[in-house]
């Protein structure tokens, strides 16, 4: 598999405090920060607004947040990563350096397109976290989807659906691409119900959450989500 694997007794406080002391170092430029949907990232921020506070040495004002990826409804709308993220994150630490909600009306295509020209001047990301879904899906590249496919290093982003249909909505995610920018990719894997999937990465299953490519990834994966999976040996 690629990457490391931290078995660890909670997620969100794991998370937490790789983000926090990541988001501390001492650095010249501005954070660029991509987050996630679901709700192992719902606990994973209200953690990090908590470990993350004033006096943590961690400067929101530096950090500029975007998505990994979205479904393409209001970001008013219940189902909104961004929606998600303002809550648990944003509204809790104060202003940040800036925040580029993924998707605000039109198309989907377009709004890959918008969200392209957003990112691209990015030289690096500095950290994206992603989720593993149980189907074994990382951001929004689903089983059998077209997402899976793309393979230009210049597309970053593009529209993307469930064929499976058992994701709901229209989505926007990264591409393997997109991904394969970040500096350090956090992988949080919580609960009996990611087993399978999480099993299947450490064997070397062909799931999309197993392509994803970066300078750095970390696995951080709980009791209940490792069960009795052998983990690799640098873990």
């Amino acid at each position: 598999m690629n990457g490391s694997v931290e078995l660890v007794p909670s997620v969100p406080d794991a998370f937490a405090r790789l983000v926090a002391a990541a988001l501390a170092e001492p650095r010249p430029d501005r954070f660029s920060l991509f987050l996630s949907g679901g709700s192992t990232a719902r606990q994973c921020y209200q953690r990090l607004a908590q470990v993350g506070s004033a006096g943590s040495g961690v400067s929101w004002d530096t950090v500029d947040i975007y998505l990994g990826d979205e479904r393409c409804v209001p970001v008013d709308h219940p189902d909104s990563n961004h929606r998600m993220i303002a809550e648990t994150l944003l509204d809790r630490v104060g202003p940040v350096g800036s925040d580029h909600p993924m998707y605000r009306s039109g198309s989907p295509s377009s709004a890959a397109a918008d969200y392209q020209a957003v990112i691209s001047p990015l030289p690096a990301f500095d950290l994206v976290h992603l989720g593993l879904g149980p189907d074994g899906h990382c951001a929004s590249l689903f089983p059998d989807s077209h997402a899976l496919g793309v393979v230009d290093p210049s597309i970053l982003v593009v529209a993307n659906q469930d064929p499976n249909a058992v994701n709901p909505h229209d989505r926007i995610t990264l591409t393997y691409s997109g991904i394969a920018r970040a500096r350090l990719v956090v992988f949080t894997v919580s609960g009996a119900s990611k087993r399978e999937a999480f099993a299947g990465i450490v064997s070397g299953s062909d799931l999309p959450a197993a392509r994803v490519t970066a300078d750095r990834i970390v696995w951080l994966v709980d009791g209940d989500a490792a069960g009795d999976t052998p983990l690799p040996p640098e873990a």
